[in-house]
């Protein structure tokens, strides 16, 4: 019997000994029994249990109408053992297993990680009102940019901080308050011991971290064989998708007949793509070697961690989310299973992808060489080398493809035409 036709049954019951005469008052056995139980856990005035059970039709008369929504609102015994037995099998399965311990310690941030929730109510002022106290939380706060042409009735700008207009955009926009920053720096500082300025993965198969390394190139013309091979490969391509952008475009046709192959025997590739580009990417995974085995999606949110609604891309809807198509060849080892597919994450600068993949990427594949197309100063990390033609120069740390690559070109790279690049050596 549902829970609801026992409520049903038993206000049907304790309306019949409030309306009938005592001759009338014939119940089923069990509905006696279970209105009776339900009596005495609701007696508050000292009446005795005996006298309770002989006299219902006294007790229910001095019963109002809050003391019938109370009685038939209360959990049964049986319920309430019910929910006991549920909530012990929802505390088993929650409880992280020894395998899952194992793998929170052998990846955490080597400085136990910094990161500041933010607060759910935005201002200080907010936060205090919602939580009736004269001060905030602990969590970090923002203060509103109020300018001489914002109209505060017009409430948010889904753009916030990455809002290209703030000079006669007329919403309001936010800042992260600086006074919580700067306790939280003083709060890291008096912890005790030095924290380092990045946070490196310990991994047992890294035997060392190969600082960033980077090549200022046009990717149609470099000879790709002088980097040598990676596990990883990430390609965050100038896709045409028919919309004005700010940066230049390469065609279909260009895409496809990049020299991916000769990066990679095997391992991963993670493919960010949007609008048409994610069908041409697909067909471009293909074409390169590669069986596609996943997708990652990236959420945006604005400032204050709230979904952007208004996204700057899009024909039909509003994109408030980008895709990161993975794909595989060979038998590759990967750390499975620790990661999810869904980045939650603030949107920066024009095309400027979360920082969280490689995060991610580093998990997966822990100690590897790996290697970005189309990447920008932003993107440089420890284990990468990093190609595009925004970069600065070109940053060879690796010996081997220090020789390689004077041997491909032992009169310079010529990214274009009277501009000659040579490796630096740091």
């Amino acid at each position: 019997m549902g829970l609801r036709d026992k409520m049903k049954k038993r206000r049907q019951a304790i309306e019949s000994l409030l309306t009938s005469p005592p001759a009338e008052k014939k119940m089923k056995d069990e509905e006696v029994e279970e209105t009776a139980e339900e009596v005495k856990v609701a007696e508050t005035k000292g009446e005795t249990a005996a006298a309770e059970a002989k006299e219902p039709e006294a007790r229910g008369a001095k019963a109002g109408p809050d003391d019938l929504t109370a009685l038939l609102s209360r959990q049964s015994a049986k319920e309430r053992e019910e929910r006991s037995q549920q909530d012990e099998i929802f505390n088993l399965l929650t409880r992280p297993t020894a395998r899952e311990r194992s793998l929170v310690n052998t990846f955490k941030s080597a400085d136990g990680g910094g990161v500041k929730e933010f607060c759910q109510h935005s201002t200080k002022g907010e936060c205090c009102r919602v939580h009736r106290s004269s001060s905030p939380c602990d969590k970090l706060h923002f203060v509103k940019i109020l300018q001489q042409h914002t109209d505060e009735s017009l409430g948010d700008c889904s753009f916030l901080n990455t809002c290209f207009h703030m000079d006669t955009c007329k919403y309001i926009h936010y800042e992260v308050d600086q006074a919580d920053v700067a306790l939280k720096l003083r709060a890291s500082e008096g912890g005790g011991g030095q924290e380092s300025s990045t946070s490196l993965l310990r991994s047992p198969e890294s035997t060392q971290l190969m600082p960033p390394q980077w090549v200022q190139c046009d990717l149609r013309n470099l000879k790709f064989p002088v980097l040598g091979k990676f596990s990883v490969l990430m390609a965050d391509p100038p896709w045409d998708i028919h919309m004005e952008l700010p940066y230049g475009t390469m065609s279909d046709d260009e895409m496809r007949r990049l020299p991916v192959r000769e990066l990679q025997d095997e391992g991963l590739i993670f493919l960010w793509v949007t609008g048409r580009a994610m069908e041409l990417g697909r067909e471009c995974l293909k074409l390169w070697g590669y069986e596609r085995v996943d997708e990652i999606i990236w959420v945006k949110t604005n400032q204050l961690q709230r979904i952007i609604r208004t996204g700057r891309t899009g024909h039909w809807l509003n994109h408030g989310k980008e895709h990161c198509l993975v794909g595989s060849k060979g038998q590759v080892p990967l750390n499975r299973g620790i990661d999810c597919d869904v980045i939650v994450a603030e949107v920066r600068a024009t095309s400027h992808k979360p920082d969280e993949i490689y995060g991610i990427i580093e998990r997966l594949s822990p100690g590897t060489r790996k290697i970005e197309l189309f990447g920008r100063p932003h993107n440089v990390q420890p284990n990468w080398v990093t190609l595009g033609n925004q970069l600065d120069g070109v940053m060879i740390r690796d010996a081997e493809m220090f020789e390689r690559w004077k041997a491909a070109y032992p009169e310079g790279y010529n990214i274009a035409e009277n501009f000659i690049l040579h490796p630096r050596q740091e």
